[in-house]
């Protein structure tokens, strides 16, 4: 990566302060510190990130805590905001166990228009053309049936809402 000149010359004269001052001081000082004894023309948020920027790398497959032996790596400690979380997967299990108990209370044609386009279980959403297509049906008549399949569904939800209940 190339540093222009000038924040390089910064980050040098930042550098150089910070470690003048852990050299006479006790601990780390502060980035206030730094800039006072630099004697550089930025402000503490840049210097800040100035000196954040410029530390070194650290690769994710470095082991960490433990011996050599069972030491876990860095990056198998960082958390993957893509993949679902064990309460989400328990969670997405449970609906989809819901859904298809719900959806057997309704007829075949009823469920599998449904499925087909909303994209359940495993299929991609479909458009009232093809789905009707597939059923010899056209589209209106498509879009009845899934209306008729979600009143159907939206009352026997009510219906098992009011059996928790009571």
């Amino acid at each position: 990566i190339r540093i222009p000149i000038h924040i390089n010359q910064t980050l040098q004269k930042l550098d150089g302060a910070q470690r003048r001052l852990q050299a006479v001081g006790e601990g780390d000082p502060s980035v206030e510190e730094i800039v006072a004894a630099a004697n550089v023309d930025v402000d503490v948020d840049e210097a800040d990130f100035l000196l954040r920027a410029s530390r070194a790398p650290v690769s994710l497959d470095k082991p960490v805590g433990g011996g050599e032996d069972d030491a876990a790596e860095l990056g198998h400690l960082i958390p993957d905001s893509n993949s679902e979380s064990p309460f989400e997967a328990a969670a997405s299990s449970v609906t989809r166990s819901r859904l298809g108990e719900a959806l057997e209370n309704l007829s075949y044609r009823e469920r599998r228009v449904l499925e087909l386009r909303h994209g359940l279980f495993g299929e991609h959403p479909r458009t009232l053309d093809e789905v009707g297509r597939m059923f010899s049906l056209t589209r209106e008549r498509t879009r009845q049936v899934e209306e008729h399949a979600m009143r159907k569904l939206a009352s026997l939800a009510e219906a098992q809402g009011l059996r928790d209940v009571a």
